[in-house]
């Protein structure tokens, strides 16, 4: 019960994520706000699953993470290389992920920074003209949205985790066994 309770609570997360990734495009602002909420739902997630498991590793490894991922980030927001919304949301990240999902979000984040860099260094590979010249106003500004890409990340690590939970609940009978 409280696995599924853990896997509602992420699947709230999605939509949050795709709201920050938006407004982090459109404006370049991660509110503070945001950040705290994914917060809560991150914890709240994380401790239904270490009170179910007895174990509270997941937990411990999230927080590690999440005070490296600032740490190290944080310097670069001081030389202006990136964001305070974008330092505060990947330290947050691994709350919202937990400690087995740390992995497969490093590698989404790297492709999804990658796409997001290619994007804004060549505009013209997007088929709308519009959104060709707002990329290209981006660019010249100098700003680059990582909050998307974080986001995406993200939104893409929850949504596997959440696939593979509903599939070993399926595969394993139980739910056979509650008929």
């Amino acid at each position: 019960m409280l696995f599924a309770a853990s896997l509602s609570i992420k699947a709230l997360v999605i939509p949050l994520l795709a709201w920050v990734a938006w407004i982090d495009f459109s404006a370049q602002k991660i509110s503070n706000r945001n950040v705290l909420l994914l917060l809560c739902l991150g914890l709240g997630s994380l401790q239904l699953v270490s009170i179910a498991s007895g174990s509270w590793w997941d937990m411990g490894l999230s927080v590690i993470a999440g005070f490296v991922l600032f740490t190290a980030l944080f310097p670069f927001w001081i030389l202006r290389k990136v964001g305070a919304g974008d330092v505060k949301l990947m330290a947050v990240v691994p709350f919202l992920t937990g400690g087995n999902g740390l992995a497969l979000f490093s590698v989404l984040l790297l492709v999804f920074a990658v796409a997001t860099v290619a994007i804004m260094k060549n505009p013209f590979m997007l088929p709308a003209g519009a959104f060709r010249v707002y990329i290209q106003h981006l660019d010249r500004k100098g700003v680059v949205p990582f909050g998307v890409p974080i986001s995406a990340a993200a939104i893409c690590t929850i949504a596997f985790q959440i696939y593979a939970s509903l599939a070993l609940v399926g595969s394993s009978g139980i739910l056979q066994q509650l008929n």
